[in-house]
């Protein structure tokens, strides 16, 4: 079946999709749950040829670790998807209902985007979450996943396809693009009359080709160059805890921490402690002059340095002479994804709040809870830095949009 045929029967499924009852979509997802359950051993077996591929082809670090599957991270996503299955419906709500003058009552209908392409890297994962966002929404979704991942993502769709035939609902809402060819993608990125929104997940070169080639508007976030500034009489303990894990916990992430900014009266305070901590992690650090004169260790950084997503054990440190100094280089180099200031002063913390421009911006927080689950959506399909039409880890909401309604009794316009 060719691309253009998937994308043609999932488009039909969208249009069923949309008026499906909140009991069938939470039938479907409760399924699915149950399915993973049921056919681990199946699904665990395809993960592990892929991860024998992908070792065989060199993959190591960050991508590998992504590809990787287990039984908790199978529980994990059943849980996810049950969690959805319980959650209120939001497709059909009316927002702002209110009666004008002449009678007619107005309002807005929160409803589908329709048919969601979803090109993605590594993450088999990604295919759960994002089918489960898709069927609580009342969307339908064509997959596309890397070849690293494909005997997972097939046995993972088939079992998704399965759940939603047991709750009565089209299997075609989840669909799955057979071929890793990058013929297949270009294909995908033409078809602006079949599939409503475009969703890339991976690294720059992917983010490249869909946006330069998507004929219909895609939504996505290119890297996360994510900052920690910490301010003129932080608290030291605190700035050291969040730093470590903003950059520790999992630095192959993109809400991982990539910059620290420290102000130049902390300098001599702050940089010797959070370097200890640093280096006990095996974090290599590559500071400024002003840095490095503190820290000996370090390495120079460069310019490159300042924009780099490591996605790796190494941070950028630079001491700054003030929070103005601060915003500046976020604003320069920053990437629109997470940014946090580390501060005790209530007026700093709300400009840094008001004026950094970022999906989510934290006071005395890590970087690390830019996640949909941490926030509180359940699964995500991503965090967009597109603002148009979400901001953020997009969950249930971020996939509907909506349409004006009006209810009257017989009027009309003069």
């Amino acid at each position: 079946m060719t691309v253009r045929e998937l994308a043609t029967r999932a488009k039909a499924a969208a249009r069923r999709m949309a008026f499906a009852s909140g009991r069938a979509k939470r039938r479907a997802l409760l399924a699915a749950a149950r399915l993973l359950e049921e056919e681990k051993e199946a699904i665990l077996s395809a993960n592990a040829a892929d991860l024998e591929a992908a070792r065989a082809a060199g993959m190591r670090g960050a991508k590998f670790d992504r590809l990787k599957l287990d039984e908790k991270t199978l529980a994990t996503l059943a849980t996810g998807l049950q969690q959805l299955a319980e959650a209120p419906e939001v497709v059909g709500e009316i927002e702002a209902m209110r009666t004008l003058e002449n009678g007619l009552q107005v309002g807005r209908m929160r409803v589908p985007l329709g048919l969601i392409g979803f090109i993605y890297e590594s993450r088999p994962g990604a295919t759960v979450e994002a089918s489960g966002l898709i069927v609580k929404s009342g969307n339908a979704i064509l997959l596309r996943g890397g070849k690293e991942a494909i005997r997972s993502n097939t046995a993972l769709v088939e079992l998704l396809r399965r759940a939603l035939s047991e709750a009565g609902l089209p299997e075609d809402a989840i669909s799955l693009v057979p071929t890793t060819d990058r013929a297949a993608v270009l294909e995908m990125l033409s078809l602006s009359g079949l599939i409503d929104v475009m969703i890339p997940r991976g690294g720059d070169a992917l983010i490249r080709l869909v946006t330069e080639h998507a004929r219909m508007p895609v939504l996505f976030h290119a890297k996360g160059v994510n900052h920690l500034y910490f301010d003129a009489g932080a608290d030291l303990e605190m700035g050291v805890r969040l730093t470590v894990n903003g950059k520790v916990q999992r630095p192959g992430v993109c809400n991982a921490l990539e910059t620290l900014l420290v102000h130049e009266a902390e300098a001599e305070r702050f940089l010797p402690a959070v370097a200890e901590a640093l280096f006990a992690h095996g974090v290599e650090l590559r500071g400024d002059a002003a840095a490095r004169r503190v820290v000996p260790g370090m390495k120079p950084a460069t310019e490159e340095d300042w924009a780099a997503e490591y996605l790796d054990l190494i941070l950028a440190v630079r001491v700054e002479p003030d929070m103005d100094a601060a915003l500046e280089h976020i604003a320069t180099y920053g990437s629109h994804h997470t940014e946090v200031i580390v501060t005790q002063d209530y007026a700093r913390a709300r400009r840094f709040l008001a004026e950094v421009d970022a999906s989510l911006v934290l006071v005395n927080a890590s970087p690390r809870f830019n996640d949909g689950f941490q926030l509180g959506l359940g699964a995500e399909i991503g965090i967009s830095t597109t603002k148009l039409h979400a901001y953020g880890p997009m969950g249930v909401r971020e996939l509907t949009t909506t349409k004006w309604v009006a209810l009257g009794d017989g009027q009309i316009r003069e």
